[in-house]
Parts: C-alpha cells; sequence; structure tokens
C-alpha cells in the first residue's frame, strides 16, 4: 500500500488492511509522511518510507496486490508508471484508496467494497486513536476503486451493484 500519510490509510483502509493482514497477508505500507507509524504497526502492517523505497534499486518479489492513494499516480510518475505496468501485465490486484479515481484510470478499475470483521473495526478504531482521528464508531464498509489481476485472488472486495 502506498500513500502520503498514515493517517489517510488507516482512515480509508484501516479495517481492509487489517483483515488481510489476519487473513495471512503480509502487508506493507509505504507512507510520505511517517508520523503516527504506530497506528499502521496496531494494523499489523510493516510501515516504510516512501522515498527510501521507491529510489532503493533493490526490490522485493512482485505483491499479489497494491493500493494505492490516487492522487499519487497523478504526482509520482513512479507511481504511475509502476501501476499501468502492473494493470497491462494483469499481475497483481490494483487499488485505490477513498474516493478519487484518476481520470487515466476510471475506465480500468470499478467500485468495490470491503465488509470489516468484528476485529477489524475494533482495531481501525484503537488505529484511528493512535494516528489522533477521533473516532465513536468505525462503519462497517470501506469503499475503493479496483482492479482485479488476470489470476482470481479471494474475494474480499466485492462489486457494488451499479
Amino acid at each position: 500500500m502506498v500513500a502520503p500519510t498514515v493517517t489517510e490509510v488507516v482512515r480509508c483502509a484501516g479495517g481492509w488492511l487489517f483483515d488481510r493482514g489476519m487473513a495471512g497477508w503480509e502487508v506493507t505500507v509505504i507512507v510520505g509522511d511517517p508520523t503516527h507509524a504506530r497506528a499502521l504497526e496496531i494494523l499489523g502492517a510493516v510501515v516504510l518510507d516512501m522515498e527510501d523505497s521507491l529510489s532503493s534499486p533493490v526490490h522485493g518479489p512482485h505483491p499479489h496486490a497494491v493500493a494505492l492513494a490516487g492522487e499519487l499516480f497523478e504526482t509520482d510518475h513512479r507511481i504511475r508508471c509502476g501501476v499501468l505496468d502492473t494493470l497491462d501485465r494483469g499481475l497483481s490486484e490494483v487499488t485505490l484508496l477513498g474516493e478519487f479515481c484518476p481520470s487515466e484510470l476510471d475506465c480500468r478499475v470499478d467500485t468495490v467494497q470491503h465488509r470489516l470483521s468484528v476485529a477489524a473495526r475494533a482495531f481501525k478504531r484503537q488505529a484511528l486513536a493512535a494516528a489522533g482521528i477521533p473516532a465513536t464508531a468505525v462503519a462497517p464498509l470501506e469503499t475503493f476503486r479496483s482492479g482485479a489481476p488476470v489470476w482470481a485472488p479471494p474475494v474480499d472486495l466485492v462489486p457494488v451493484a451499479g
């Protein structure tokens, strides 16, 4: 997952991130501003610095899923090129956090939702507090825009009826 801030990840995808981690996924979050990194650790994620990660000549294995804040697609050419290559090759699920979708990706991703487990809602509430975001209740659904890979991953993101 790639986003400018920890708070954006927790707010938009904290429950999904937690549920994927509990399902056995290795969850890594790359952020531009690591302030409040503890919030992501509460959700079970490894937190990395964006510039260090993107500028490194050595990368690990290709991920099964890539999630990112849509505005990074428009502001960082490295991310844009990587996302387009991933979609073109159909190697990984590509998911956009939040409501914003760059026009270039609009026809390549669909609106999907993830229903948070009870545990995800509880951990997300704690992560929101650690990030300094007041939350009395956590919504049971998180909404994304997602493009599926050629191979079909486990279905935890469900299309929204249109």
